[in-house]
């Protein structure tokens, strides 16, 4: 566990300051105050019910907070490598379907703005103002939905991989259609209002958004394959069993 730590901290750390400083999620100073304050006031209560989730899951082992700390650097890390796109936005990996699949969807809120924080103030990736916006959209919204389709693939009797996978593709594409949503309602198009901009946003996402889409589902079977194999017994503390 201590080796997998040490390789996603080195890992993180050389890529992200390699990094391109000017490609971010929504940018500093891109969306209007007033957007800003209401994405912030939307994603408050899933804030505070992931630090009382998080609570409960240190009060019941704090060997838990091992997978929590590996979760939110699996974050950071490939939310980290990103390709510019949309003019104030950028498309990236967001690794937040792993810690919804193994804490539930509410911690991830947590880990997420702590991630988009230090990205914000040391990689210049995002942005203070618009921290709301980003948190709805990567730490919310996305790992809600892929908590969801795991849970409901995993009744259907899904195999394991296949509903890791789809549960981190569609976590992570629908991270985008909410980024387009938000670009939209601050950038209505001329000619046909926030519709038409939100397809025209999704239009621009989709072509390299989709193959990193793929690529997050495959990486987040990997590491769950990983962290059965070398730290079956943590896994255990949370209701996990050999099952990759």
């Amino acid at each position: 566990m201590k080796k997998l730590m040490f390789f996603i901290i080195t890992f993180s750390a050389t890529f992200g300051i390699l990094s391109n400083v000017y490609a971010m999620h929504i940018m500093e100073g891109y969306l209007a105050p007033s957007h800003c304050i209401v994405w912030s006031i939307i994603s408050l209560p899933f804030l505070f019910w992931g630090f009382y989730r998080i609570q409960k899951l240190l009060e019941k082992d704090r060997k838990n907070i091992t997978l929590l700390a590996m979760a939110a650097a699996f974050i950071f890390v490939i939310s980290s490598l990103k390709i510019p796109s949309v003019t104030g936005s950028c498309s990236h990996m967001t690794g937040t379907a792993l810690g919804a699949i193994l804490f539930g969807a509410s911690p991830v809120a947590v880990l997420g703005i702590i991630v988009l924080l230090f990205q914000a103030i040391l990689l210049a990736h995002g942005g203070l103002t618009t921290l709301g916006a980003n948190v709805f959209s990567m730490a919310i919204a996305g790992p809600f939905l892929s908590y969801a389709v795991y849970k409901i693939l995993k009744k259907c009797h899904t195999n394991t991989k296949v509903s890791i996978f789809i549960a981190a593709f569609l976590g992570d594409f629908f991270t985008y259609c909410i980024t387009s949503i938000q670009l939209a309602f601050a950038y209505p198009s001329l000619e046909g209002g926030i519709v038409t901009s939100i397809f025209k946003f999704l239009g621009v996402f989709a072509p390299t958004q989709l193959p990193l889409a793929v690529i997050e589902g495959i990486l987040t079977v990997i590491i769950m394959i990983i962290l059965q194999t070398y730290a079956l017994p943590e896994m255990k503390l949370i209701g996990f069993e050999r099952e990759v």
